[in-house]
């Protein structure tokens, strides 16, 4: 049995949580294999709007396993809260929910750096969530960063004293006050919770239950194009969050992978700084992100929008190995007449169709095509045979386009608001 995965072909926000939910009975175990609580994944369903962070958006099925992998960091405060925000649904966490011994702890000191390095950098910011994720990597990288296995140590008190010295030197550079006190206070308890949880060595468990014919999905967290390596670097994540991050993030390997289920909107957002060829600063980007409620689900800050960019999903889908695309928020595109779709750009004097080196320093024009909208509303439709004849259009324009099938098409937040295609 192969793992199948789920990630985001945009600058995040795709609506990856979901899809993952409405996947979710076809698998045995739902898998999380990078980022942090700079996530926010939002699920709707029985009228009820849930946001994750670092849990895996399986949780709700309750015959389902769901595992945080080892290329994930935690921030033992927040996800205590999580875990603590949903014992209301009657979730049994010690049994549906599994963590990776090898996944890295997020120290409140690596929020202070986080913070601080942010701060420092004054208008070149990065739009960090400032949730230390950058830094704890960091440390990853480093060699000295603390794991959840480390916590049942001996000698995890003086590791954590150690790495917590270093950073207080760190931020000597800085002109930033910070209280770490009550910090640690709250970190303590959520390492006490997760004592508690069950801790396992996530590589064997995944493969052994592969090997035994389980489905696995793989769950990414922000987007391709935040990735540190094909991002829009500098302005990216601090992990791998391609395909590629499913092999490392979980210890699977290439040839165990399946299926791959590319998640983006009919339109782009992007939240915070950087490079950005087709937003809208205008009323129309303003009209998407009122119709969309382009807010952060983590930051809450106001998303840049703007119309759909073919060059760079061309470019996403290629260094994912794209099998099956997912197209999120159809029915925010009901509000317009006229949709255009940037299919090239103007770039260095001539016109390419793909998506270069350098969008950061150079100028990037787009260059649009016009589609005809279908004026009509989406949130009611259950069958692609309900389809508006121009939204039947766009769709076969992207497949074309793309060359890659459309398989699940979005037309509203709720879970019942998806449309499977037979393609």
């Amino acid at each position: 049995m192969k793992a199948d995965v789920l990630l985001g072909l945009q600058w995040g926000d795709e609506g990856k949580g979901k899809i993952v939910d409405v996947l979710t009975p076809e698998y045995d175990i739902i898998a999380r294999f990078q980022g942090g609580p700079n996530a926010g994944h939002t699920l709707e369903f029985n009228n009820i709007k849930h946001v994750l962070h670092t849990i895996p958006s399986g949780i709700f099925r309750e015959d389902k396993l769901n595992i945080i992998g080892n290329g994930v960091v935690i921030d033992p405060i927040i996800l205590k809260k999580e875990i603590d925000a949903l014992q209301k649904y009657n979730i049994d966490f010690n049994k549906n929910l599994l963590i990776s011994k090898k996944a890295h702890l997020i120290l409140p000191t690596h929020r202070l750096l986080d913070a601080a390095s942010e701060q420092a950098k004054g208008k070149n910011k990065i739009g960090s969530t400032l949730k230390g994720i950058g830094p704890t990597y960091m440390d990853k990288t480093g060699r000295n960063g603390l794991r959840v296995g480390d916590i049942f140590e001996d000698n995890f008190q003086e590791r954590y004293d150690k790495l917590v010295a270093k950073h207080e030197n760190l931020l000597k550079y800085y002109n930033f006050e910070y209280e770490l006190t009550s910090m640690e206070s709250d970190w303590f308890k959520g390492i006490d919770f997760i004592r508690g949880l069950h801790v396992i060595d996530s590589e064997h468990f995944i493969n052994n239950k592969l090997k035994n014919g389980h489905r696995v999905l793989a769950e990414g967290a922000q987007g391709s194009l935040l990735d540190i390596d094909f991002g829009t670097y500098p302005f990216v994540t601090s992990s791998t969050t391609v395909t590629a991050g499913a092999c490392t993030g979980l210890g699977v390997s290439p040839n165990k992978i399946g299926d791959v289920y590319g998640i983006f909107k009919a339109y782009c957002t992007r939240v915070g700084s950087g490079p950005f060829p087709s937003e809208l600063d205008n009323e129309v980007g303003q009209k998407l992100r009122d119709m969309g409620h382009e807010y952060g689900a983590t930051t809450g800050r106001p998303r840049r929008c703007g119309w759909i960019d073919l060059p760079a999903l061309k470019y996403t889908i290629m260094i994912n190995g794209v099998t099956k695309l997912c197209m999120m928020k159809s029915d925010i595109l009901s509000h317009f007449s006229s949709i255009s779709v940037c299919t090239h750009y103007k770039y260095k004097g001539e016109v390419i169709d793909y998506f270069p080196y350098d969008v950061v320093d150079v100028e990037v024009e787009p260059i649009y095509t016009e589609l005809p909208g279908w004026n009509t509303d989406l949130t009611e439709v259950r069958k692609e045979a309900d389809f508006p004849k121009e939204f039947s259009a766009y769709i076969s324009y992207l497949e074309k386009e793309l060359e890659v099938p459309i398989t699940i098409v979005s037309v509203g937040p709720d879970r019942n608001q998806t449309i499977i295609r037979s393609v």
